[in-house]
């Protein structure tokens, strides 16, 4: 199992980041808000999960230690493969799931892409002793900031990209009423895809 890798970043793309490791470039397949934390031509260290299938291995990398246990318990529940684990991990940061199943939150799993209340309610029962309790109090919600923390995560994805600040800044504008129609958790990945259409278009 490759439970680490470290290198500098050679490439970044929508869902991908390519780390250079002994001379070799690793491909992997990472949520928005990891890739937002990397730049091209930085050194970076991430944690991965090597899921293996018949015609294909594909390595996940995460931000964290935790995020990367956290993807992995996910596929403990049925129904869960490595894509909707990383959509989860997309959407909410580990803690948040892990609060969203003690309090029984349907609401938070069904802003993910591709869960559906009863997907929810089912995932809610099945993840219920495997997550572990959330690190921080199990009432507590997060605090709001004066920005909605995916203008944030998009933003420095885009930057990440290698797109200037202004044309970041015109592509968080144009996907905005996307997010806000998408209501409290819009998918910052589907967000990403939007904005990248919009900066393609201009260009």
């Amino acid at each position: 199992m490759i439970a680490f890798v470290r290198g500098e970043v050679a490439a970044l793309a929508p869902t991908t980041a390519v780390v250079e490791v002994g001379g070799v470039g690793m491909a992997l397949q990472c949520t928005p808000d990891t890739l937002s934390r990397l730049r091209v031509g930085q050194r970076a260290e991430l944690a991965t999960s090597l899921v293996v299938r018949e015609d294909s291995l594909t390595l996940y990398g995460f931000a964290d230690e935790d995020e990367r246990q956290v993807f992995e318990l996910l596929q403990t529940a049925s129904g869960v493969g490595p894509r909707l684990a990383q959509a989860m991990l997309a959407v909410h940061r580990p803690d948040a799931l892990r609060r969203a199943v003690a309090t029984g939150d349907e609401r938070a799993l069904t802003a993910v892409p591709g869960i559906g209340k009863k997907g929810a309610q089912k995932l809610l029962l099945e993840l219920k002793d495997r997550l572990g309790a959330p690190l921080g109090p199990v009432g507590a919600a997060p605090v709001a900031s004066a920005e909605p923390a995916w203008r944030d995560q998009l933003h420095a994805a885009l930057i990440g990209l290698g797109y200037a600040t202004r044309e970041a800044d015109d592509a968080v504008a144009a996907v905005t009423p996307q997010a806000e129609a998408a209501g409290d958790r819009p998918a910052v990945g589907a967000l990403l895809k939007a904005a990248l259409q919009t900066l393609n278009r201009t260009r």
